[in-house]
């Protein structure tokens, strides 16, 4: 028999692309994937494999550059977000058919933030697009999408690894992926620069130089991934996986979505390290 997987996909941008070597190379083991919990790009990737559209939209993104990236933004004039969406959702919508969550033939759930109402919510019904549409609204980059009197933005703000809101099975094994790994919770103090900087003239002049690659985007991706880093260390001391398949967040930009190919084959690479731990996990199990 196979051995139920719970699986758990965390939020990222186009590093979340990496889920879908993870989950390629996940069934070529003894495991069936029962259930999914995702954030954001996760809850996307988690929701396709879910209705069995997960090859289709690979080869679709496989297919993606820059200009057609570029022919996918529809800018917005709102105070709520660069992009409207429209056109990648409609894309999107084309790998989702209009199916409910609760007739999926896994469990499933998507986290987003509801922002008008302070709470975070977790879909486990209802529309699937909307599920997913909700959680991967990028504060500030989509805008948010308004349910009755509840206005969604990207989960990644308050559970980036939901473990803790995941559809458990029976004597299954949990397995979380981390797209956004080798950000640290290190805290330096300021006293400490000054001093690095009196010793080192090259790292005085790294410390204090304008980098004049720090731009909207630089600084939006950054941001967030520090903010949804310490946030996702907190869930996971609280709830750790039964393993942890961590992919560093600098196998891509989070909107390099153009990088397809080779954000799967890192999914892939860094899944083989928790292989091992897997199967040992399974033997343990049955």
């Amino acid at each position: 028999m196979k051995k139920d997987i719970t699986l758990v996909l965390s939020g990222g941008g186009a590093r979340g692309i990496a889920h879908i070597g993870v989950i390629e190379e996940l069934l070529k083991l003894n495991v069936n994937i029962a259930s999914i919990s995702g954030t954001s790009v996760g809850a996307l990737i988690g929701g396709i494999y879910a209705v069995g559209k997960l090859e289709e939209f690979k080869q679709w993104m496989l297919k993606v550059n820059r200009t057609k990236i570029f022919r996918l933004i529809d800018f917005s004039f709102s105070t709520q977000g660069l992009v409207k969406g429209e056109r990648v959702f409609n894309e999107i919508r084309e790998f989702i058919t209009d199916v409910n969550i609760e007739d999926l033939p896994i469990k499933y759930t998507a986290t987003a933030f509801d922002i008008a109402n302070g709470r975070e919510v977790v879909f486990d019904k209802g529309s699937l697009f909307n599920a997913i549409r909700a959680s991967i609204s990028i504060p500030t980059i989509f805008t948010p999408l308004t349910i009755g009197d509840s206005v969604f933005i990207d989960g990644g703000v308050v559970n980036n690894i939901p473990i803790n809101t995941a559809k458990r099975v029976e004597n299954d094994i949990v397995i979380a992926v981390n797209v956004n790994a080798g950000v640290t919770d290190d805290i330096v103090y300021y006293s400490e620069l000054e001093q690095l900087a009196k010793q080192n003239q090259k790292a005085s002049k790294s410390i204090y130089r304008i980098n004049k690659n720090i731009n909207y985007l630089f600084l939006v991706n950054n941001s967030l991934v520090t903010l949804t880093n310490h946030i996702s260390n907190l869930i996971l001391e609280k709830n750790p996986p039964d393993v942890l398949v961590e992919i560093p967040r600098n196998v891509a930009g989070i909107f390099e979505f153009y990088n397809t190919k080779a954000i799967i084959n890192s999914g892939r690479e860094y899944f083989a390290n928790s292989i091992p731990e897997i199967e040992s996990k399974i033997r343990n199990v049955l």
